[in-house]
């Protein structure tokens, strides 16, 4: 398998109707799980739009507790991600590995209620709910690539990205409503997260379908996974260089939750309109997905990654720069979604075509979780950062770091010479 397809799209063949396939739908498969992601993205995202409020101005914690507090929403079970997708390559039931992933996360927004202002248990209840996010993350990427041919990943992917960010929009503005109703009551969100999250597994259930695996067809007559063949895939380069740009590139990556609280810091926002900067963001990421997906397939996945980073890299700068005001929010918002359109379902498209079809969810697992080990890490620095330096210093230095990990990042993979055909020993 060429890895040609990940810095160019593939050349169409004589004959193939370039015009028909370009203007062609995504499968079935990919709506359903679009709308799966959709749904669960509305119970997340109404949570994560006001854990930070609640976490440090309601429970009063320090930036270096919120760091690792966030570092574990996101990069603590990462480790998970590979145990999902080992487990769905090896017993080859993806469908089944995503929907645990998915209930585990619903029952986690119940766990938020009992919890109540202890944060050794708040922490716990994060990571199960990250467990969920960690499970099901790199079967239903597989799901999707197996539904899709090499040459439209990156449309297929736009499409399912911009889906799970309509749901990312719909979270806030949910949010937003009922504590606009019954006032600052916490528990009313997370109940009403529940069931929504709840809603999703059964879309999941009756809706999506398991596709098969096999590079010839059909794959009841392969032998089952092994251990050996799936961690195989990091004793080959390309492989190996994908997994590493990943982890350089969550270093330079710190949480939303971050990012909005300096936001709130420098325009001085009222509370109740603190979900509302996560809508700007999930506004520029749902209008951008699909047509950045597009973009790829037709130029080359690495360079709208490599742009995606550029975009949060400016982010960093203008929320610590002179612009203010109505300005400010904009152009950050508009900035922070474009990286997420041009990064989220992008990075995957470009792993995708490397990775043997057997292995591939291992494989994704293995990209996710270099990514979220490394913002695990990145989330925790920042905390320390802004508490020793302050917050404007510290996204400042986020900043740089952001133009390093991106020359690294163009010196691992940017070289089609290194990307080359590759097959994992049995």
């Amino acid at each position: 398998m060429y890895l040609s397809t990940v810095s160019r799209p593939v050349a169409d063949e004589p004959g193939s109707g370039p015009r028909r396939r370009r203007f062609a739908m995504v499968s079935g498969n990919v709506v359903a799980l679009g709308t799966v992601s959709l749904i669960t993205d509305v119970s997340a995202e109404m949570v994560a739009a006001v854990l930070p409020l609640y976490l440090v101005l309601g429970l009063h914690l320090s930036p270096v507790a919120f760091g690792v507090l966030d570092g574990v929403h996101t990069g603590a079970t990462a480790l998970l991600r590979v145990v999902g997708g080992f487990a769905a390559d090896r017993f080859r039931r993806r469908k089944v590995i995503a929907g645990v992933g998915y209930a585990l996360s619903a029952v986690a927004k119940l766990g938020l209620l009992l919890a109540g202002r202890s944060i050794p248990a708040i922490g716990a209840v994060i990571a199960v709910d990250r467990i969920g996010k960690g499970v099901r993350s790199a079967p239903r990427d597989a799901l999707i690539t197996l539904s899709t041919p090499p040459e439209a990943l990156g449309r297929a992917f736009g499409v399912h990205r911009a889906m799970d960010s309509v749901g990312a929009f719909l979270g806030p503005l949910a949010a937003f409503a009922v504590l606009l109703v019954v006032g600052q009551s916490y528990d009313a969100v997370f109940v009403t997260s529940f069931c929504i999250a709840a809603l999703a597994v059964v879309v999941l259930v009756l809706f999506v379908r398991e596709q098969p695996s096999g590079e010839a067809g059909g794959e009841t007559d392969d032998p089952k996974v092994s251990v050996r063949e799936a961690f195989g895939l990091l004793r080959v380069g390309p492989a190996r260089r994908l997994v590493l740009a990943a982890a350089m590139l969550g270093l330079a990556t710190i949480g939303d939750g971050f990012v909005y609280l300096l936001l709130q810091r420098r325009m001085d926002l009222g509370l109740r309109w603190f979900p509302l900067l996560a809508v700007g963001t999930s506004l520029a990421y749902l209008l951008l997905a699909a047509p950045l997906g597009v973009l790829a397939d037709r130029i080359g996945r690495l360079p709208v990654v490599i742009g995606g980073y550029t975009a949060l890299g400016v982010t960093y700068l203008l929320l610590a720069g002179p612009v203010d005001g109505w300005p400010l929010i904009v152009l950050a918002l508009t900035l922070y979604g474009a990286f997420y359109a041009a990064t989220d379902g992008v990075l995957i498209a470009l792993a995708g075509p490397v990775l043997p079809a057997r292995v591939r969810t291992t494989g994704i697992a293995l990209v996710q979780t270099g990514q979220a080990l490394a913002y695990l890490v990145s989330s925790v620095l920042f905390g320390l950062a802004w508490q020793a330096w302050g917050p404007e210093n510290a996204i400042r230095v986020a900043a740089v770091a952001v133009a390093g990990v991106l020359v690294g990042t163009l010196l691992l993979l940017a070289s089609p010479s290194r990307l080359t055909t590759w097959k994992v020993p049995r």
